[in-house]
C-alpha cells in the first residue's frame, strides 16, 4: 500500500501573504490526517517563505501520522530534525536560494558526505529518504550512504507524461527495480498529480509513499480539501 504524504508548504504560502494565521497551518494538518492523510510533509527553508521554523515545532506536538521534514541539510536542518525526531528526514540538494527542488543529489560526488549525515539522522531516530533522479548510475552509491529509502524526482515524468506516458514512466520503473532489487525503500515526489499518479502506481505498485503539494492544495480550491485528499488516495489504490 502506498502512502499519501500531504506537503502543506503552500497552505504556510497563502498565509504568509496577508500575516496572521489564516489559514492556520497546524489545523490544516490535523485536517489533513481527518481526511486520510498518511503523513504531512513540511519542507522548510532559510528564508522561511513559506513553512516557518517554529512551524515545525508546533506540528511536530499533533501529527500523528509520519512526520516527514525535507531540506538541505545544513546546520540549521540538522539541528531542527535532531530536536523534532520526525519519522522521516529527506534530504535535497537545494541551494537556499531555489525557487523549488529541481534536481536529485549526485550519490557518487557527495557519497562521503550524504554517509555521515544519514548516520547522524539515523542515530536520533529517524528514517531517511535521499531525493535521487532516476539515473541508475546513482542508486548503489545511494546505498552506501546507508539510507533507508530514496525519493524519486518526477518532474520530468510530469512534464513528459501527456505526451508519451511509457516513454515518460520508462526510466523510473528501472530504477525503481533497481532499488528493490538492492533493497532501498522507495518513495516519490515533486508534481505529481491526479493524472498523471495513477499511472506511476500501476507501473511500480511496490512505491512506498507519494509526497504531494502543489498540485494537491490546487485541487482543493475546487474540490474540497477532504474530498481532494480521498481523490489522490483511490489513484494510489487503482
Amino acid at each position: 500500500m502506498t502512502k499519501l504524504s500531504v506537503n502543506i508548504n503552500k497552505i504556510a504560502t497563502l498565509r504568509n501573504a496577508r500575516g496572521g494565521n489564516n489559514p492556520n497551518v497546524v489545523q490544516v494538518a490535523k485536517d489533513a490526517e481527518r481526511f486520510g492523510a498518511e503523513g504531512i510533509t513540511v519542507h522548510p527553508r532559510p528564508d522561511e517563505r513559506h513553512i516557518r521554523y517554529q512551524d515545525v515545532l508546533d506540528l511536530a506536538e499533533v501529527v500523528t501520522t509520519e512526520f516527514n521534514i525535507e531540506g538541505y541539510p545544513d546546520k540549521r536542518y540538522m539541528e531542527l530534525v535532531k530536536q523534532v525526531k520526525p519519522a522521516q528526514a529527506t534530504l535535497v540538494p537545494d541551494p537556499p536560494d531555489a525557487l523549488t527542488s529541481n534536481t536529485g543529489w549526485d550519490t557518487i560526488t557527495h557519497q562521503s558526505m550524504l554517509q555521515d549525515i544519514v548516520a547522524e539522522l539515523k542515530e536520533a531516530g529517524c528514517r531517511v529518504s535521499i531525493f535521487i533522479n532516476p539515473e541508475a548510475k546513482y542508486f548503489e552509491p545511494a546505498k552506501q550512504t546507508g539510507t533507508d529509502r530514496v525519493e524519486l524526482y518526477t518532474e520530468p515524468y510530469a512534464v513528459l507524461f501527456p505526451k508519451d506516458r511509457e516513454k515518460a514512466v520508462q526510466p523510473y520503473v528501472e530504477v525503481a527495480l533497481i532499488a528493490r532489487e538492492i533493497g532501498l525503500g522507495l518513495n516519490a515526489g515533486h508534481d505529481l498529480d491526479l493524472n498523471n499518479l495513477a499511472f506511476l502506481k500501476h507501473k511500480i505498485p511496490f512505491l512506498d509513499e507519494v509526497s504531494i503539494g502543489h498540485a494537491l492544495i490546487c485541487d482543493a480550491l475546487y474540490y474540497g480539501l477532504e474530498n481532494t485528499i480521498q481523490m489522490y488516495r483511490r489513484r494510489l489504490e487503482l
